[in-house]
């Protein structure tokens, strides 16, 4: 059984947890509102972009464009581009990006198919450098997210254009956190080359919108520009939902801690009072024995 010293020395220590963890969440809090509102509006920029490049795919017929063929490169080899944090202690989040890639090399290696591997992220980078080293073969292996803005992720992005254009590889998927809210993110999976076509009911839409385009000098020449920076632009809104994603993990974790802290000071306090009532007990008995002995 601890001594009462021990006893305070634990509840002293357990405070001051509880103090770094309060004013954790308090930064994770401030920063949050700034990332949240910069990834919202890049939300809307990357679904409007890609609403347009989808409607130029649906109007405009047999378009040849290597971002668009499923057959352009190397089809034992995808690229997996993985985003995560640069920091811990935001709960699930990294480990949970972490599950979503290893599946996807798992399926990948089922179908006799191999991968290469690029972090934006440090936290992504050391749980994946240990379990597929061989896989970071690529000419960009991994950049922390706090240091990439647009002109850096666009330097990203052609590099990976480049080496598809190359016929390095036949396609590329991107792992990120999507911030939903504080208390949830979800791990998204998109295929970014070859882009996807509309599907049936996409097609449906666009036609039924009443807003029609005319694009110069014609919409073939338009789509060869917007298709490598709608790659580009689905990269950095990757890039800002994770950082929300961080902000909002993080607070969550630790108000979360900060009320197990309360709690276990809580218990340990009433640990404390029993112990000490118990010994004062003690020494009432003992001089209350020793006086009847008299």
């Amino acid at each position: 059984m601890p001594s009462l010293k021990d006893l305070r020395n634990r509840i002293d220590s357990v405070k001051s947890t509880k103090k770094i963890t309060q004013a954790m969440k308090m930064v994770a809090a401030s920063k949050l509102k700034k990332a949240q509102s910069i990834a919202e509006k890049g939300r809307s920029y990357s679904s409007g972009l890609d609403s347009i490049v989808k409607g130029l795919v649906n109007s405009s017929e047999n378009i040849d464009h290597p971002l668009l063929d499923n057959n352009v490169g190397d089809k034992n080899l995808s690229l997996i581009i993985v985003v995560s944090s640069d920091r811990g202690l935001c709960g699930g989040l990294n480990s949970n990006i972490v599950k979503a890639v290893k599946k996807k090399i798992n399926e990948l290696e089922g179908k006799k198919k191999s991968a290469s591997l690029v972090c934006i992220g440090k936290k992504g980078f050391d749980l994946l450098s240990g379990l597929y080293e061989k896989m970071f073969n690529f000419e960009v292996k991994h950049i922390n997210i706090a240091e990439i803005d647009y002109k850096s992720t666009e330097e990203i992005g052609k590099k990976i254009l480049n080496s598809f254009y190359k016929k390095d590889f036949q396609e590329c998927s991107l792992f990120y956190n999507h911030f939903n809210s504080v208390i949830s993110q979800e791990v998204k999976v998109e295929k970014l080359i070859p882009y996807s076509k509309p599907s049936e009911s996409d097609r449906e839409n666009q036609n039924n919108i009443d807003t029609y385009f005319e694009y110069e000098p014609n919409e073939e020449e338009v789509l060869s520009k917007i298709l490598p920076k709608n790659f580009i632009v689905q990269i950095y809104k990757a890039i800002l939902e994770s950082r929300a994603s961080e902000q909002g993990a993080r607070m969550t974790a630790m108000d979360n801690a900060t009320r197990n802290a309360g709690e276990m000071i809580d218990n340990l306090s009433l640990k404390y009072n029993r112990q000490r009532q118990a010994i004062i007990t003690k020494e009432l008995i003992e001089i209350i024995s020793g006086a009847e002995a008299l």
